[in-house]
């Protein structure tokens, strides 16, 4: 069955709707479904994953990969990285999810938008909500995580807001080292500046990536960059 709009589009509008009526996401996403002929939201996202942009990145994933994903609000990047993880317990594997954006209900919503049943995978998914998350809090949390994990940091840019921690640069550094030496996928989900125009570039880079202090990028190894349904995958984007 032929959708009426991109099922990106169908997201944002049941977004937009549940906020507007006040109603839970997962409410408005299966009213949204029924408009386009589904008993479901879970059973329209089902019958139109194709092959999802999640499975091809997921499968160019490696261990000791420190991966940047960046995107406008509202353009799928907390969803892919949610995809991501499901992929990856779908493999056995085990996914934490570290968020200051986000509250458990949230989080449940965005697994009922990609169409994942989180009771699958009971055993093998964490979050982590806390106001203290940094690398070195990450690090503490994760002493025996075992290789293979995938690991998601929501979001990079608010990781040193507070003056106590250390600065974006040195963590990033310790993610990239944890990452290597446990033999984990670290995803760090980012902003892109506002000053990004999609007339002149359909997709954001790494040179529209939102950076208060300098960074050094070439610290991440692959990125993914998102806007308006269209996905782009880059591995080393930068010289390293």
């Amino acid at each position: 069955m032929k959708l009426s709009a991109p099922i990106y589009h169908l997201k944002r509008k049941a977004k937009i709707f549940s906020r507007q009526e006040k109603i839970p996401l997962h409410v408005s996403l299966d009213r949204v479904a029924l408009q386009e002929g589904f008993t479901s939201w879970s059973l329209l996202a089902a019958k139109n994953s194709g092959t999802p942009h999640s499975r091809k990145l997921f499968e160019q994933l490696r261990a000791g990969d420190l991966v940047l994903i960046g995107a406008r609000p509202g353009h799928g990047k907390t969803l892919l990285s949610l995809e991501l993880a499901v992929e990856a317990m779908k493999a056995g594997r085990r996914a934490v999810f570290f968020t200051l954006e986000y509250n458990r209900q949230d989080i449940l919503d965005c697994f009922h938008v990609i169409g994942a049943d989180l009771e699958k995978f009971a055993g093998l998914f964490d979050f982590d909500t806390s106001d203290a998350i940094s690398a070195d809090y990450i690090v503490g949390k994760l002493p025996s995580a075992m290789p293979g994990t995938l690991v998601v940091i929501d979001y990079m840019q608010i990781l040193d807001q507070k003056r106590e921690k250390p600065d974006l640069k040195s963590q990033l550094q310790t993610l990239k080292s944890f990452a290597k030496d446990r033999g984990l996928i670290i995803i760090t989900l980012s902003q892109i500046d506002r000053l990004y125009d999609p007339s002149a570039k359909s997709v954001p880079d790494m040179s529209d990536v939102r950076l208060p202090n300098p960074v050094d990028l070439s610290l991440f190894n692959k990125s993914c960059f998102l806007n308006n349904g269209e996905v782009r995958f880059l591995e080393k984007a930068v010289k390293q």
